[in-house]
Parts: C-alpha cells; sequence; structure tokens
C-alpha cells in the first residue's frame, strides 16, 4: 500500500491546448487564398445551374437520394453504374499519392478540410479574443464579465459557421434555392433539421475542439505518408548545418563559432501543430510553411539570408551550402511516372466508359417460381421480369424481340392495349414490365435466348442473354 506522502505516477498527459500565433509571410498569404478558393466552391457550387432538359433538374451538382441519381454538370450517375465511384475513389487516392510524391504533404497543409476549417475558426477566435499570449492568458484565467462575453461570441459564432457548413452539404443533396427558402417558410423537413444538427455538432467540435488531435488519431494518411517519402520528397525541414550551434542573439554580437538559430522559437509558436520543426521530420508535421514565413522573418530582422527553415528535399538538406547551390530538386521521379500511369489508365478507362455509356439499359430476371408452365396446347411458357433503363431526358418507347426460340411469341402481363412493340418508359426512369415467351419446344436441356431492345426514334439497341426453360432439372 503507498503511504499518505508518496504521489500517485501518472503515465498519461493530458492534451495541452494549442494557440498558433499570427505570422505574415508567403506561406500564410497561400493559405488565405486556398481556404477563400474551397470554402467559396464549398458554399456556392449548390447553386450553379445546369440545363439537362425539361424532366431532369437543373441544379450542377446533386446527389438525388430519392430518385437515386447522382448529377455533376454533364455527368449522370446510376445506381448500376456504381464503378464510375469506385473510380473516382481510385483517381482521388492516386492523386493524393502523385502529389505526395512530388511535394510532400501539401494536401494537408492547404487544401484538407480539417485544416481550412480549423484555420477559419483560429482566426475567429483570434479576432474575438486576441493573439497568441491574449488567448493563452484569458482560457486559463479566472472567470470574468470579459471572459465570459469573449467566449461567448466565439462559440456563438463558431456554431454559425458550423450551421452554414452544414446547411451547404445538406444542399448538396436536395434542390439548393427550394431548400434555402423552406427556411424563410419555416417549412423544413425534420430529416434534414436533423442531418444538420449533427453536421453542425461534428464541424464545432472537430475544427473548434479537436483540431490537430483529428490530423494526429483520426486521419490514417499520417500513418502511411512515410510509405510515400523519400529522400527526394519535398519536405519542410530546419538546416542543421546552417542554424546549430543555437543561441540567444543581441544586437551587434558576432556570428562567428555559432549558428544562425537564435532559438526565439517562433517556428513552434506559429505551428498549429504545436510541434519544433528543429526536432527533425515529424508525423505530426502537416507542411503548411507557417514556420518557414515565421523563422524568415526573424532572418530579416537580424539582416541573414532566409531560408533556415525551408520546403527542401532531406537529401539537399545533407549537402554542404557549395555542393547544394549544384543540385536541383527532382520534383517528377520514377514514382511519380508510377502514379502518372495508373492515373492515365484509370481516367482512360472511366472516360471510356463515360463516351461508349448507352442511353439505355436492358435487364432480364427469369422467374424462379415456377420456372416454366406447360400449357393444353403443348406450348411452354416462361416468365420474366424486364427492367428498362431510359437514361435520357424524353420519354421513350421500345420494342422487345426475343431470337434463339423458332416462332416464341411475347405477350406483356396485364398490360391492356400494351405490347412487346411499344414499351413506354419516362424519361430518367425505369421501366417494370412482367414478359411472357411462349413457345412450342420439346423438352430438353434449358435453351440460351437473347432478348433485343430497340428505341423505336434512335434504333439504339441493347441485347440480354438469358434461358428458356422446358423440362424440370
Amino acid at each position: 500500500m503507498p503511504e499518505n506522502n508518496q504521489q500517485t505516477i501518472t503515465l498519461f498527459a493530458k492534451q495541452e491546448r494549442i494557440y498558433p500565433k499570427r505570422v505574415w509571410g508567403r506561406y500564410r498569404k497561400l493559405k488565405w487564398v486556398a481556404m477563400a478558393v474551397t470554402l467559396g466552391i464549398y458554399y456556392l457550387a449548390p447553386f450553379l445551374r445546369w440545363d439537362r432538359g425539361p424532366n431532369a433538374p437543373d441544379q450542377a451538382i446533386l446527389i438525388d437520394l430519392p430518385n437515386r441519381r447522382a448529377y455533376w454538370f454533364f455527368i449522370e450517375i446510376w445506381p448500376q453504374e456504381v464503378y464510375f465511384l469506385t473510380g473516382i475513389l481510385i483517381l482521388a487516392a492516386v492523386v493524393l499519392f502523385f502529389v505526395t510524391s512530388m511535394f510532400g504533404r501539401v494536401w494537408c497543409g492547404y487544401l484538407c478540410p480539417q485544416t481550412v476549417w480549423t484555420d477559419l475558426f483560429v482566426w475567429v477566435e483570434r479576432i474575438v479574443q486576441g493573439d497568441r499570449n491574449k488567448r493563452k492568458k484569458l482560457r486559463e484565467g479566472p472567470w470574468t464579465r470579459e471572459k465570459a462575453w469573449k467566449m461567448a461570441v466565439t462559440h456563438f459564432l463558431w456554431l454559425v459557421i458550423a450551421w452554414c457548413t452544414a446547411g451547404s452539404f445538406v444542399l448538396y443533396f436536395n434542390d439548393a434555392p427550394t431548400l434555402v427558402w423552406s427556411f424563410f417558410e419555416f417549412n423544413v423537413s425534420p430529416t434534414v433539421l436533423a442531418f444538420i444538427a449533427g453536421l453542425t455538432f461534428s464541424t464545432y467540435l472537430m475544427a473548434g475542439f479537436a483540431r490537430e488531435q483529428v490530423c494526429i488519431y483520426m486521419c490514417p494518411y499520417a500513418r502511411f505518408q512515410s510509405a510515400m517519402f523519400d529522400s527526394d520528397t519535398l519536405i519542410i525541414g530546419y538546416d542543421e548545418k546552417r542554424g546549430e550551434k543555437r543561441g540567444k542573439h543581441k544586437q551587434g554580437d558576432s556570428w562567428e563559432g555559432r549558428g544562425h538559430c537564435i532559438d526565439c522559437s517562433a517556428c513552434v509558436q506559429v505551428c498549429p501543430m504545436g510541434i519544433d520543426i528543429r526536432d527533425g521530420l515529424q508525423m505530426e508535421c502537416i507542411a503548411c510553411g507557417l514556420c518557414v514565413d515565421a523563422c524568415n522573418n526573424i532572418m530579416d530582422k537580424v539582416e541573414l539570408p532566409r531560408g533556415l527553415i525551408r520546403y527542401d528535399t532531406e537529401r539537399r538538406f545533407a549537402l554542404d551550402p557549395a555542393e547544394r547551390t549544384k543540385s536541383v530538386v527532382p520534383i517528377f521521379r520514377l514514382r511519380s511516372l508510377y502514379y502518372a500511369l495508373i492515373l492515365s489508365l484509370v481516367g482512360g478507362i472511366m472516360l471510356y466508359a463515360l463516351i461508349t455509356r448507352a442511353p439505355q439499359e436492358l435487364h432480364v430476371l427469369h422467374d424462379r417460381n415456377p420456372m416454366f408452365v406447360a400449357l393444353s396446347d403443348g406450348s411452354v411458357r416462361n416468365g420474366y421480369d424486364i427492367k428498362i433503363l431510359n437514361k435520357t431526358h424524353e420519354h421513350r418507347t421500345f420494342a422487345l424481340s426475343v431470337e434463339g426460340i423458332a416462332d416464341a411469341k411475347v405477350e406483356i402481363q396485364g398490360a391492356g392495349d400494351l405490347t412487346s412493340e411499344s414499351l413506354y418508359v419516362e424519361a430518367d426512369s425505369i421501366g417494370h414490365f412482367h414478359v411472357f415467351v411462349t413457345a412450342k419446344v420439346e423438352a430438353g436441356a434449358p435453351r440460351p435466348v437473347v432478348f433485343s431492345l430497340s428505341e423505336q426514334d434512335t434504333g439504339a439497341l441493347s441485347v440480354y442473354e438469358s434461358i428458356f426453360v422446358s423440362e424440370r432439372p
């Protein structure tokens, strides 16, 4: 039993909150531009229009769940074409690998949604509460009237941004102007409100509180990035040859016998991940470049060349300054060529599938019970479920025929005046029909039959192979 004067040993340290300091420079400007562009696309894209004709939605980007369609400008994806979604996911992954092989983790630093929204939340926090030291003092200090209203305003603005983010996401699944107007009329579906509430909370939590923990513990990219890195991958690093031995500096002091790093910790204070880049490349580094801006600003003040912390490769960091000037950064390498070939292959397959996709599809399913019916006149009847996919935005009439059995007769069950020569399917929809095929055949093994579907106006032809059963197995 431990004695009363003994202290409990804690094996896990509490997560320390990070307060990134404001910095200005080339990469901070680039991050602002990336944020403005990506947020502009995200919030405004649902309102873009695309004319597809009178029988289709005119929203340029829309995932129509009730009708099971996905629209992206001129591309329309049906549930039967889920392979397009697979191709898009493969392309996205390979593009990420391709960019990483050349430029490192620039996706994480500039374009990742977690980074973009966290930057936006930190900006709001800085506007209301002040820069790094003021925010830190305010949060760690006692509750006062000033702290209460500043924290309240901060969290209110975070919730407004989170609500706008969630609402914009839902717009991709509904007609955007109609849904926006329904809010003013207080006539919003409970399902839509539930989704917006859930997404608002998740955005508020991830960008307001989790922040760097999402990158470290939730995102798998940080874990396997090393598999895509080599000595020629562009990374952010500290020039140890030039910076060490580090130490404080006063104006007028000589630089003889010491490094250029003055140990000001500016690179640590601006880092949104809270790491010290001088300790070497780390999993947490998202290559945002803010430490580069901070260090360059300090180098300007002490009248030293920029680039103590910079984008470069591991191979070039190991070179002496004279050798480094003669070397170049090999952006496009063999692994980049492999990724480019994969991109070309997958992209080419998808492009070919889009160009050659038929405006209609035919699907045939043979009845299982009964598999056939022997009629009194000696003929045999088989039943089939027919699905006709009309992928155009115009109403179509189709003719269905059967090949492979002599004198086969095709009838539509319960169709009234509808015949196999006049199967009507509305625009951008699926026609369901139950078809009977009757023929006088001898009992024997299942016979192959081919269903042919032709469109009356264009003559487009689709075929589907099935069987005709005349005896029990």
